[in-house]
């Protein structure tokens, strides 16, 4: 579906204060919040037409503002992903260049009146004005290129180090990005420097229209300079980018080209560059990137994750109302689910748990939270006091009776999970959807016994919980559609990302990762040491190492999901005793031969066992496509968007045809 095309819509303010008009630009597509405004050949053909009326009108200064909710989400991905040659690459970039330099040169004063998400693009085109005003109102603010395989390319490597110098650049332009593309709130915008002014929303535009009109009346008196000409001192610039390229190597080995093409666009625009010059080395890098294998990925997985991941699918029934939940277990997992279910759908909330200890500590860990909350200025002593009051603890069932469902998430024993089932559904209503958290157990054969084996669903949540967004949906083999509709509604009231999944050993996520975690603990087992093993594996720029993966895990849950697997494909999941000891507290490797691989080698056969599992996955109808694959790897695992989750990058190395042939 393509995006409503933007335009700029130009409008006049009368201001007492100024002789002239004000020309007030609005970004807008006339579509509702749903639909963000983008900056494609229609917006630019719009931008050249008001850039007309705006070089040839007596104007006493711009104020540039977005539509509710969005100053304007950059560019037109969908366009952009069409553009995958060198030449329409470097158009597009150029385009931008000519267009927002035009405002740049301007004869009065710019401003950018930033009233919601502007990302990309939208941060670029705000640069090019003499200055900003930001609203408190704003949640994202940021550079996402690098995440995307390119680099800003309509000036944001050039104009963002000379705004608020190395330091911030780099952590704005790059950093950022890469750390699952995190993103600036208004008043941490304005307290780095992009902004001059933090304004409220009831009157952001008239504030902004009045700061506006302040700068036009001073422009008669001194003429303004953009504020993009002034670098912040700070230590020297050398220094602060060869640590940033040290970070860079830590977190991404190398795989990732863009963020280092963008630190060599920063590190020229503060040694001197002319903006043209910085221009035109920014065309270079889009007409080199945005082709490239990683670009192109990133492409397809920004599409699965902001358009695939939030189909909901047909399921042919209502999701049943939740008025309560209830969890059973209070350790590290489920204490974090219980400060989510709180914090997201405060609704009365039930933790039970044998151990009156593991209670007061899960307790004690959701105080502690709602506290933090209050401290961060998130919510109020009123809010955290009534959050708190809507949590009960208990040894007992009863409790559970008011619940509309019930997560349990204990041990990973089918026998404890079906005895907690059973009960639970001697107290809970005929309709209380009983949910797991299980990470690779039968939900049909947990549902086995029950009268109502139909409101059996797997809720499987990733670790860490606030982090993760994937929630894979299990529907088992007597699961009914409302169950499953429930636990789909549920999860996305939970601001996650449900996937529904078949039933099947490990489902999805974990069953490739045992799969990766096979091939490392093999390699382990001929004589490969453990960095030989991590820097292979990392050589793909994956999150974390797989002996770090090992331990967030937990080798005892590793052993399990391997035991589980290994029961059901004991020839693609062998058994391993150096996993064993592992989980047995013992670091001993297990090993009778000394034939080490290559790390190109240990890659290798990862990419091919992994191909090879997602096959098998496919034939067996786990996921429908490969797509839903690559949609649980990126939010359930982290993986990259520049492999395109991974059956991307299988194909671009040619990894799948070969293990189709």
């Amino acid at each position: 579906m393509s995006n409503p095309p933007t335009e700029f819509k130009l409008a006049g303010v009368t201001r007492p204060e100024v002789e002239r008009p004000l020309a007030l630009v609005t970004i807008d597509n006339a579509a509702d919040h749903t639909k963000p405004t983008v900056f494609g050949r229609p917006a630019f053909e719009s931008l050249e037409r008001v850039l007309g009326e705006l070089e040839s009108g007596d104007w006493a200064g711009l104020v540039i503002t977005g539509k509710p909710y969005f100053f304007s989400a950059g560019a037109d991905l969908e366009e952009f992903s069409l553009r995958a040659t060198p030449e329409l690459a470097r158009e597009g970039s150029l385009t931008g260049h000519e267009l927002f330099g035009r405002i740049r040169d301007l004869p009065y004063p710019t401003v950018a009146a930033i009233n919601g998400a502007c990302l990309g693009g939208g941060v670029e085109l705000a640069l090019h004005c003499d200055a900003r005003t930001i609203s408190t109102a704003v949640r994202h603010f940021a550079c996402p290129e690098c995440f995307l395989g390119i680099v800003p390319g309509w000036g944001g490597t050039q104009l963002v180090p000379r705004l608020v110098g190395a330091e911030t650049a780099i952590q704005f332009v790059v950093e950022n990005p890469m750390r699952q593309n995190r993103m600036l709130e208004g008043r941490r915008a304005h307290e780095l420097g992009f902004a001059d002014r933090l304004l409220e929303p009831a009157e952001f535009v008239d504030e902004s229209l009045a700061f506006a009109t302040e700068l036009a009346r001073k422009s008669a008196e001194s003429a303004t300079e953009p504020q993009a000409g002034k670098t912040p001192q700070e230590e020297p610039v050398a220094d602060t980018l060869r640590k940033a390229r040290t970070r860079l190597d830590d977190a991404v080995h190398g795989a990732a080209p863009a963020p280092y093409r963008a630190l060599d666009l920063i590190e020229g625009a503060l040694s001197g560059w002319s903006i043209e010059r910085g221009y035109r080395a920014e065309e270079d890098a889009i007409a080199e990137l945005l082709p490239s294998p990683q670009a192109q990925a990133s492409l397809y997985a920004f599409d699965l994750v902001e358009r695939r991941a939030k189909k909901v699918p047909k399921l042919d029934a209502e999701p049943r109302h939740v008025g309560a939940v209830g969890i059973v277990g209070a350790g590290l997992m489920a204490t974090q689910l219980a400060t989510l279910f709180l914090r997201r759908l405060e609704l009365p909330l039930v933790i039970a748990d044998v151990d009156e200890q593991a209670l007061e500590r899960a307790q004690a860990s959701v105080e502690a939270e709602l506290a933090g909350l209050v401290g961060k200025g998130r919510y109020d002593q009123g809010k955290a006091r009534f959050l708190g009051s809507l949590v009960r603890t208990t040894t007992g069932r009863a409790e559970f009776a008011g619940c509309d469902l019930v997560l349990e998430a204990v041990f990973e024993e089918l026998q404890l999970k079906r005895e907690i089932f059973a009960e639970l559904e001697a107290v809970v209503t005929n309709d209380c959807v009983l949910a797991t958290n299980t990470s690779a157990l039968s939900v049909t054969a947990m549902a086995a016994g029950l009268r109502h084996p139909e409101r059996v669903v797997g809720m499987h949540f990733f670790n860490p919980v606030a982090l993760l967004p994937l929630v894979e949906i299990v529907r088992g083999g007597q699961t009914d559609g409302a169950t499953a509709a429930t636990a789909f509604e549920l999860a996305t009231e939970l601001r996650k990302r449900p996937l529904l999944v078949k039933d099947a050993p490990a489902f999805v996520v974990n069953r490739i990762l045992a799969r990766l975690l096979s091939v490392v603990l093999a390699a382990l087992e001929r004589g490969n040491s453990i960095e030989e093993t991590d820097e292979a594996i990392l050589r793909l720029g994956l999150p974390m190492a797989p002996s770090v993966l090992l331990q967030m895990v937990g080798p005892r849950v590793a052993l399990h999901v391997l035991e589980t697997l290994h029961e059901a494909y004991p020839d693609r999941f062998p058994l391993s005793q150096t996993l064993r000891n592992y989980a047995e507290g013992r670091e001993e490797i297990v090993g009778d031969e000394h034939s080490p691989l290559s790390q190109d080698e240990i890659l290798e056969t990862a990419l091919a066992a992994i191909a090879e599992e997602i096959e098998h996955l496919l034939d067996e109808g786990v996921v429908p496509a490969a797509a839903d694959v690559d949609t649980a790897l990126i939010l359930g695992a982290g993986f990259p968007f520049w492999l395109g989750g991974i059956t991307k990058h299988l194909e671009q190395a040619g990894i799948s045809e070969r293990m189709a042939s």
